[in-house]
């Protein structure tokens, strides 16, 4: 019996918050039978050329991709993310808003020091820069370095007391406009797809109201499968997906031993992405 192609188009590397190289992430989908797989670290595409050349070496079909944060200016103003699927990592829109993101997070970083170090909790950048192994700096890696030096007994006790928000250690990042983050992936030749929208604390009809916004900014798609969606949910937003006229995608969102109840292609076993979002979603991208 045959079984029908199945893919994966949400997950990330060691060059974002994900324990697997982008080679390895080739190597296991692979080794699992998916016929294409995506790379969507977040707000970096560093890890793309690794990611394809691998794929090449395989003969695995490699989607280069990113998961870019926005913040949305209504109700209590969630964090969302859009994904980009298909997109050329070399075009010089792409590049242009790395070096803009890199910027504003480099600030953030020396700010996160300083409050910690005023606090009585000294930390300098270049203990965090090399817990992060020369990659994205994120919350995580704080914690570890705090974990470290002995200031908290568990790696949760840095989120729970000192670098989550309205905690003394948080620093409150900048955030690319919605508008900016889809126009990016387009204009980078990418289809864009609004990743996990349950995880935003919207109802439904707040998640409409968001689609709308978002659709003359360009969005092709939502997340119609996901890893931590109930069945019900599952239902709700491929409803909600056909209703705004939005192409289905979906993703694991694997982060290896990040997340280790999360697998590759099948999430918690609820998962069977058929290649078909991808036919349909590369139609949009140039």
């Amino acid at each position: 019996m045959q079984y029908p192609p199945i893919i994966d188009l949400h997950t990330h590397s060691t060059y974002s918050d994900g324990t697997y190289t982008p080679a390895k992430l080739v190597e296991l989908a692979k080794k699992i039978g998916l016929s294409a797989l995506a790379l969507t670290d977040h707000d970096t595409i560093d890890g793309l050329e690794e990611f394809q050349a691998a794929g090449k070496a395989l003969g695995m079909e490699t989607i280069p991709g990113i998961e870019f944060a926005a913040l949305w200016e209504h109700h209590h103003r969630p964090e969302i993310h859009i994904v980009g699927l298909g997109l050329c990592p070399s075009h010089p829109v792409l590049w242009e808003r790395m070096k803009d993101i890199r910027q504003s997070r480099d600030i953030r970083n020396k700010k996160m020091c300083e409050k910690l170090s005023s606090i009585g909790l000294p930390i300098t950048l270049e203990e965090v820069s090399a817990n992060a192994g020369g990659e994205i700096i994120t919350r995580a890696h704080f914690a570890n370095v705090l974990l470290q030096k002995g200031y908290i007994k568990k790696k949760e006790d840095a989120f729970a007391r000192y670098i989550s928000p309205g905690m003394p250690g948080y620093v409150e990042r900048e955030f690319l406009s919605p508008a900016l983050c889809i126009r990016t992936i387009k204009e980078a030749g990418g289809a864009a797809v609004l990743a996990h929208p349950t995880l935003y604390g919207l109802d439904l009809e707040q998640l409409a109201e968001l689609c709308r916004e978002l659709i003359p900014y360009g969005l092709d798609g939502i997340e119609c499968q996901y890893s931590t969606y109930s069945p019900a949910e599952t239902k709700a937003i491929t409803a909600l997906a056909e209703h705004m006229g939005l192409l289905p995608s979906g993703g694991s969102d694997f982060h290896g031993k990040n997340k280790p109840n999360i697998h590759l292609g099948s999430g918690k076993s609820n998962l069977a992405i058929p290649y078909g979002f991808w036919e349909e979603l590369k139609k949009r991208t140039t």
